[in-house]
């Protein structure tokens, strides 16, 4: 009988052996993400562009129109509201003037936001930048100057400040 015992304890000490579980659970994540849409300025530029009335004679009263040239060029997510603001430079007494460059004689310009000139750029007003490729935008700025005849030969110049935003 003794062998007998010790049957029943190898039996039940075989059952307080720990048995393998096994369970399959399965539960779900949320993915998300948020895309804000926005605007770049390609390649990093620093400078906008430029305005250059070319050469007159100090004694001309020609207007002359230009287009930015050398501009920026910026992306936009595709229905992004682009808007520009211009400054008055740095000679903006009672408009914008470039100054001679070695003395104090000034010549007023105007700024434009259509190729036609009609439509007036003024001193810190904001102007939607319309695109049809949010890949390829330029910045919509026309110059023009009324040359007043009378002024020293030399050098004119200013410098705008340009604030993009959207």
């Amino acid at each position: 009988m003794a062998s007998h015992g010790y049957r029943c304890l190898l039996l039940i000490g075989a059952s307080c052996l720990p048995m393998p579980l096994s369970a399959v659970t399965s539960q779900s994540f949320q993915v998300s993400a948020t895309v804000v849409a926005g605007c770049l300025v390609v390649g990093g530029v620093s400078n906008y562009g430029s305005l250059n009335f070319g050469s007159s004679s100090a004694l001309s009263t020609s207007s002359v129109q230009v287009t930015l040239t050398g501009g920026v060029q910026l992306q936009c997510t595709p229905g992004v509201t682009l808007n520009m603001t211009v400054d008055g430079g740095l000679y903006n007494s009672s408009g914008r003037h470039m100054q001679l460059d070695s003395g104090s004689a000034r010549v007023a310009y105007s700024l434009f936001s259509d190729a036609a000139y009609s439509q007036s750029l003024g001193i810190g007003q904001s102007v939607a930048v319309a695109y049809s490729d949010a890949n390829d935008i330029s910045l919509p700025i026309y110059g023009q100057v009324q040359l007043p005849g009378n002024q020293p030969g030399g050098t004119y110049s200013d410098v705008l400040q340009v604030q993009l935003s959207w």
